[in-house]
């Protein structure tokens, strides 16, 4: 199959979307499909051996510098007409995603897009909320112009159809159990995450550091937790601030980190703290799962799905400090409760390989083909 990827964020940037993506690409290249990708703000030309097609872009200051945002350009029309692909895959459509949506049927071509990053609730959680109505209008309508749409999470599935969006389907999440493994904790990594204090209690978040990831949660919940410290790995736009509200804390920022270093990160720690409300899956806290470390997060958003309550991890009410230490104490004091949480969360992210993930997603985008042609001989699209 030959398959157009249009996409907000691409490597050299890592989030959720962008990991999910490499992992995507890298499982369509093992099962022999072609692809080429379309990517704002990347140095790339190709990935896997695949076409990555830059596009001029501009960054999103002031709220997110890292993020660039895909212009169209007359490349991007003549690289479509020469690949002739048999899908377009708009992932999480906003700029250029939403360019290659209107390509896409500008050209009769099967569309399939998937919803990772609620828009609307974003709005909400930047003080932006005069702008939810429209943000959901926005992002509804160019939803509906695919074929079909993906989410990553049920509980996404269902918000997504809340905002109207329709032709809705699951898929499945996935994380690199093989990467992140409970093998990979490390004393050195230990030792640096704790500021030279390895025998005391060590909650780790990893991710953005922005304000709609909720930190000010944590911030509050550590001083309900003496004794206990926190490293943030990760960076982002509210890390300066950030790190003037933690001061006095027992407080670790070390900046990005990735592969083998991330990996001994999450499996060095104790527990792993993720209050974020904003999430539509929580990759990270599955990667956390899949190193042995029990996650504490937000019951918001994709997290329920991730977290059994009380199994494997334990959920709070979203900004609820008090919760959030009471329940990371639980696991702290109770060794044997950690390490049952832990095996638990293992061998839940066992059965969650990128490989089946990706060939659902071939089955979707065959799918998304039927519908489309179906609807193209003037039959109604069916869900």
């Amino acid at each position: 199959m030959r398959i157009a990827i249009f996409t907000e964020v691409f490597l050299p940037k890592i989030d959720g979307v962008v990991t999910r993506l490499v992992r995507t690409v890298e499982q369509l290249k093992a099962l022999d499909q072609e692809v080429v990708i379309f990517s704002p703000g990347t140095d790339l030309t190709e990935f896997c051996g695949y076409p990555v097609v830059r596009v001029r872009s501009a960054p999103l200051k002031p709220w997110y510098p890292e993020i660039h945002v895909g212009m169209p350009t007359p490349r991007i029309a003549r690289t479509l007409e020469e690949f002739t692909p048999d899908v377009v895959h708009a992932v999480n459509p906003v700029a250029l995603a939403a360019y290659g949506v209107l390509s896409g049927k500008r050209r009769n071509i099967p569309l399939l897009a998937s919803f990772h990053t609620d828009l609307p609730k974003y709005t909400e959680a930047m003080d932006l909320g005069f702008l939810q109505s429209f943000a959901k209008r926005y992002i509804s309508g160019l939803h509906n112009l695919a074929d079909m749409n993906l989410c990553t999470s049920p509980q996404m599935v269902e918000a997504a159809k809340g905002i109207g969006i329709r032709r809705v389907k699951l898929w499945p999440k996935a994380v690199d159990t093989v990467m992140y493994h409970p093998d990979k904790r490390s004393a050195q990594m230990r030792a640096r995450l704790t500021d030279g204090h390895p025998d005391q209690p060590l909650v780790v978040y990893v991710g953005r550091i922005a304000v709609e990831k909720r930190l000010d949660v944590l911030r509050r919940a550590m001083d309900r937790m003496p004794g206990v410290r926190l490293a943030i790995v990760g960076s982002g736009p509210a890390r300066e601030q950030l790190e003037k509200e933690f001061a006095g804390t027992p407080t670790v920022f070390t900046g990005y980190m990735s592969g083998d270093e991330l990996a001994a990160a999450y499996a060095s720690a104790d527990v792993f703290a993720f209050p974020s409300t904003t999430e539509t899956l929580g990759l990270v806290a599955l990667e956390s799962m899949a190193s042995g470390v029990p996650v504490v997060g937000a019951r918001a958003g994709g997290i329920p799905d991730v977290i059994a309550d009380g199994e494997n991890g334990f959920l709070f009410e979203p900004g609820d400090a008090d919760e959030l230490a009471d329940n990371i104490m639980l696991l702290v004091n109770d060794p044997d409760l950690r390490t049952r949480f832990a095996e638990a969360g293992r061998a839940e992210t066992e059965k969650w390989g990128w490989r089946a993930a990706t060939e659902r997603l071939l089955e979707y985008y065959e799918h998304a083909q039927e519908l489309h042609w179906r609807h193209w001989w003037g039959r109604q699209y069916t869900d």
